[in-house]
């Protein structure tokens, strides 16, 4: 279980900035601290738990970088081009042992080790072959096309830091160093609640007044990509009771609880109270738009979030909030992810001390990446997520943006 006390989320007063909330959720939650031992091919998405040092150098021998011919750069003429007798032939996973370098040229291939002495590589294509004899241009440098033991990652360097998510790139890394395992963090356990009379299960008779639930399927999504362990806990009724109730029943089993919808203050929005009573919220006011109603608190220890009930909102105050918070329990290094450059293809007007997300589409324009604002942009249109590919982010001290201006865009992709 993390380690959270009941009174961690007390604060209120003013609009809160969203580096700061982060900054006060990082303080107050550690890390889940169970490990496990997985097999490599089952590493992606997973936590690094461990720094890992490399065992090998990498590469672990000298070699070529190309097909060509491999030379001691001393036997070169500085007149002009060198005509050298050919000693023999290394092949890729073959060893050069006996091979004589001295006045002599060698034929190699990618990534065969290069014979003792040898320090340069010519490529095939500038070398012409003439009874036994390899003519090498003038002027190549010494170590070209030559990979050295060592140069990508030396032996006893810290290869990988713990706190690292493991995508592709890193597991090709652990393989390269010869790892058939990774010790990784246990994946986060989360229960997932809707809640409100209103939502509906898809599949479910539409009643009048009813609407499908959108955000626990969205958010499942959300969570699994981040990789947590998922249990669907349906949608909850309006009433503090049933919320209450299934809170504190999921809060022993799970590492986090997250909620969408009823956690603004309308009468009918029961999850501060059903939260209090086995723990501890405070609702935070965080200055962003979208999504301005997020409650972070407590309940029988374990850490609770409640997101907006409209889509979008919902979609951002996770992307926001509750993905950082989720790296922290889990023990992952992770950083905000940095707005692009684009041109601003739209008039927009806002108030000063909020940050707000705007979801555009991008278009080429002579030349220039255009960003477009789509036409709707209230928190429940959930189409605007789907026929736009991200948000524009406008800071706090912004109060307006035009045609024209530079502003900073984020892809949905480095946001799930």
């Amino acid at each position: 279980m993390a380690q959270l006390t009941n009174d961690c989320f007390a604060f209120g007063g003013e609009l809160m900035r969203l580096e700061e909330a982060v900054r006060l959720m990082a303080g107050r939650v550690g890390a889940v601290t169970g490990t496990e031992l997985v097999p490599l091919e089952e590493a992606d998405g997973r936590v690094l738990a461990e720094d890992v040092t490399a065992t090998v150098d990498l590469p672990p021998f000298d070699n070529s970088a190309v097909d060509g011919y491999a030379v001691r750069h001393g036997d070169l003429s500085a007149e002009g081009d060198s005509r050298l007798p050919i000693a023999g032939r290394v092949a890729a996973g073959a060893a050069p042992e006996g091979l004589a370098t001295a006045g002599q040229a060698v034929r190699i291939f990618t990534g065969a080790p290069l014979p003792a002495g040898a320090d340069t590589v010519f490529m095939q294509e500038d070398v012409r072959v003439e009874d036994g004899l390899a003519s090498l241009p003038q002027g190549l440098a010494r170590g070209a096309n030559r990979r050295l033991a060592g140069e990508d990652l030396p032996k006893g360097e810290n290869a990988m830091p713990a706190g690292r998510r493991l995508t592709a790139r890193e597991v090709g890394l652990l393989a390269a160093l010869g790892l058939p395992t990774v010790r990784v963090r246990q994946r986060l356990r989360v229960a997932l609640f809707s809640t409100g009379n209103e939502v509906v299960a898809p599949g479910q008779p539409l009643a009048p007044a009813r609407l499908y639930d959108a955000n626990r399927f969205m958010l499942g999504v959300l969570l699994r990509r981040a990789g947590c362990i998922v249990t669907d806990l349906g949608i909850l009724p309006d009433t503090r009771q049933a919320v209450g109730h299934a809170l504190a029943g999921a809060a022993g089993a799970h590492d986090l609880l997250l909620t969408s919808g009823g956690v603004s203050a309308g009468d009918e929005d029961h999850v501060k109270a059903a939260v209090e009573q086995d723990g501890a919220l405070a609702f935070w006011r965080v200055g962003i738009k979208p999504g301005r109603p997020v409650a972070m608190g407590v309940v029988r220890g374990t850490p609770f979030i409640g997101l907006p009930g409209n889509p979008v909102a919902a979609f951002v105050t996770f992307s926001f909030l509750a993905r950082p918070l989720i790296a922290r329990l889990g023990g992952e290094s992770h950083q905000p992810p940095l707005p692009v450059p684009v041109t601003c293809g739209f008039s927009h007007r806002k108030k000063a001390g909020r940050r707000e997300f705007v979801r555009v589409r991008l278009a080429q324009q002579d030349g220039a990446v255009l960003a477009l604002k789509h036409p709707q942009d209230g928190a429940g249109v959930i189409t605007s997520l789907t026929a736009t590919d991200g948000l524009v982010v406008l800071p706090e001290e912004v109060t307006s943006a035009a045609p024209g201006d530079r502003v900073g865009f984020l892809p949905y992709g480095v946001l799930s």
